[in-house]
């Protein structure tokens, strides 16, 4: 049997925090107790290393082109090729790097350089490793485009990234990866951040080529259903160690760890609708013998059946109303000339009280656009907002900001929505004094750290920063913000999108307790149908500006009467369906 192309073994990684008392501390992220990371990539195979942030499946994966900042201390074996390269000099890594090894990141924003255009970031390593002239590169970067499917390509080599879709964004960086034909592509949750149909065509896409260029992946991915979709081999990681590996098809029919049957466990479902998510902890506690499933578990009142989720009022009060709702932006065309663009065209849908509206679509449907207008953060170009009976959109001064305490948003990434230079308790306190909320910081305060302690996080965070806790965390501080002026309508824009499976879980599940217990309305936004279908009683379905389809969330799902939401159920990732079933 030959080598395998890559080969990791016992890799263990630390980092080093500096010194405290005169101590130098460490943290490790990958490896315990002696005991480290171990696996193989086989020539022409894809590898997905799966797990929760925090795993150490990032760090594993960039410890191969020794990509990890100058404070890590690896040390075990990486052999490529039999060549170790935890020992290999500087010049040999950049020599392998974008040759023989390249990357795809998740964020392909944070990887473009901005100042330049894409045709000039592709050319680079083509004239860099490969030596080709400048005409040469240009001609085989417009090439590339071509190959990994970017519509007028020869036009998009002057194009610069803010100007391309993400999705598009995400094409150039794999065109970039493959420019030198690498052996080895290394995908760092390639298609997290992109809707279903975006994220089916970029799946597509890295299959195809890892087929046609007889390449090995190795990918890596928190989602089982993509994972169950591309992977041959499954390596699952949890807190810097294997806890399992072997076939995809293995792995998703008869998982031997608790872990991996709980990770499988914990996404929604379009298929059935529980009453509460799985939680990895509780899971693995509750497959444990003689174990209850936790504390918190266990003096809770034991919950309906789990295809029985709450019924909601379907006679509740009407908390908000919106007719005709239209936005336009308008775009300079020539020296004196501007073109209409209209985002949102004729949105119509009531809100009921304690009921929870999903909207879904691909990027570019306007979907954001619409919950961003409907707060007035985008003035409308038309149409009515009606919330206690007075139209939001015509209000001004003291009494718009009287009701936008009422109506509340929770953003997509709680890493830029949280400022890094306020504690939690900054955060908090903030709105209450804007609008008056409690009659002293301290009773303020008291009301912060009751909040703290609803979204599940204790009263030692709020002297603490952001970059102090994780991203579920994050989400959790950003939501106790949003309650800080007791809103009755809450628009979450991909709130739970950035999270992994378990973190995502949790999140949902205390969104649901939060509305049962508070009466809370939602306007649910989301590319991602399975958890649409989870949180929803009702569905808008969004294309170019307009809801194309509405319907009941079981109803809308089980059988959807627009081909283009059929096109969006038919591109979700169902690799997972089959093992859960």
């Amino acid at each position: 049997m030959s080598a395998p192309l890559l080969s990791v073994e016992n890799l263990q990684v630390s980092f080093r925090l500096g010194r405290q008392d005169g101590q130098l501390r460490r943290a490790q992220a990958v490896g315990r107790d002696g005991r480290g990371v171990s696996f193989a990539v086989p020539e022409h195979c894809t590898v997905a290393l799966v797990g929760e942030s925090g795993s150490g499946k990032t760090v594993t994966a960039m410890s191969i082109p020794r990509l990890l900042p100058d404070n890590a201390e690896p040390s075990g074996q990486v052999r490529f090729q039999g060549r170790d390269l935890l020992r290999a000099s500087a010049a040999e890594l950049r020599a392998l790097r974008g040759a023989a090894i390249a990357c795809v990141f998740q964020d392909p924003m944070s990887s473009l350089n901005p100042v330049f255009p894409i045709g000039r970031q592709i050319a680079e390593p083509l004239r860099l490793h490969l030596g080709l002239s400048r005409r040469a590169a240009w001609a085989r970067a417009e090439q590339l485009l071509e190959e990994v499917g970017l519509p007028e390509p020869r036009r998009r080599l002057e194009a610069f990234p803010h100007e391309l879709s993400g999705g598009q964004q995400q094409r150039v960086m794999i065109a970039m990866a493959l420019a030198c034909e690498p052996k080895l592509l290394i995908a760092d949750e390639p298609t997290t951040a992109l809707d279903v149909t975006i994220q089916r065509q970029i799946l597509e896409l890295l299959a195809d080529l890892k087929q046609r260029r007889r390449m090995s992946m190795l990918f890596i991915s928190h989602d089982l259903g993509v994972v169950g979709e591309i992977a041959d081999e499954v390596v699952v990681m949890r807190h810097g160690l294997v806890r399992e590996q072997g076939p995809v098809a293995r792995i998703f029919s008869a998982p031997q760890d608790a872990y991996t049957r709980a990770l499988l466990a914990c996404r929604p479902r379009l298929d059935h609708n529980p009453r509460r998510l799985t939680v990895i902890d509780d899971h693995i506690a509750a497959q444990a013998p003689g174990q209850p499933a936790s504390a918190a578990a266990a003096d809770e009142p034991e919950a309906p059946p789990a295809s029985a989720p709450a019924v909601r009022d379907p006679a509740a009060p009407v908390v908000l109303e919106v007719r005709g709702l239209a936005k336009s932006f308008f775009l300079r065309e020539g020296l004196f000339g501007r073109r209409e663009f209209k985002a949102v065209q004729d949105v119509n849908f009531q809100l009921r009280r304690g009921h929870t509206l999903g909207v879904v679509g691909e990027s570019g449907s306007g979907k954001t656009t619409m919950g961003l207008t409907l707060l007035r953060l985008h003035e409308p170009t038309a149409g009515e907002v009606i919330f206690d009976g007075r139209n939001l959109l015509t209000l001004q001064g003291p009494e718009r900001q009287a009701l936008r305490r009422r109506i509340q948003v929770v953003f997509q990434n709680p890493y830029a929505s949280l400022n890094p230079r306020f504690t939690i308790g900054q955060t908090l306190l903030e709105p209450m004094r804007i609008h008056a909320v409690g009659a002293d910081d301290a009773e303020r305060e008291a009301r912060a750290l009751a909040l703290l302690q609803r979204v599940g996080l204790d009263g030692t965070a709020f002297g603490k920063y952001p970059h102090e806790f994780s991203g579920g965390q994050r989400q959790r501080i950003a939501i106790a913000r949003a309650l800080t002026l007791s809103p009755q309508v809450l628009i979450l824009d991909e709130a739970v999108s950035a999270l992994d499976v378990s973190v995502q879980a949790q999140v949902l599940n205390l969104l649901r307790d939060l509305q049962d217990e508070l009466g809370l309305a939602y306007v649910f936004i989301s590319h991602d149908l399975a958890v649409v279908r989870f949180i929803s009683d009702e569905v808008l379905v969004m294309k170019d500006g307009r809801v194309v389809e509405r319907a009941g969330a079981a109803e809308l799902l089980a059988a959807p009467r627009e081909d283009y939401t059929r096109r969006l159920l038919a591109a979700v990732p169902r690799g997972w369906t089959g093992a859960a079933a």
